[in-house]
């Protein structure tokens, strides 16, 4: 009885052992699989603060571009004004020449 109760713990210790072998290896696995994930996320994230950068630019250079346009609209509008002008002054200027 005691030689069979001894080898009965023996396997038991046998079973456990081969059971914390295959649970170390599906942590290792688990723990290699999180690390990959942080790398991917440290990339992601790299990735994801240069467009927030890289969009910062794009507004400042949008609001520099739409002030350009609005001063040569502004400019534009003021060349017609001008023209108007000129155009109403030639037809002054013309107006008496032609009744005389």
């Amino acid at each position: 009885g005691h030689e069979q109760l001894l080898k009965m713990m023996e396997e038991r210790m046998m079973d456990v052992e081969q059971k914390l072998r295959l649970v170390k290896r599906l942590l290792q696995d688990k723990v290699n699989q999180l690390k990959e994930q942080l790398s991917k996320n440290t990339k992601a994230d790299a990735i994801v603060k240069d467009l927030y950068v890289e969009n910062a630019q794009l507004l400042k250079a949008l609001e520099v571009t739409e002030q350009r346009q609005k001063t040569a609209e502004r400019k534009n509008y003021l060349l017609e004004e001008k023209i108007a002008s000129l155009n109403r002054i030639v037809k002054n200027l013309a107006s008496p020449s032609l009744k005389s």
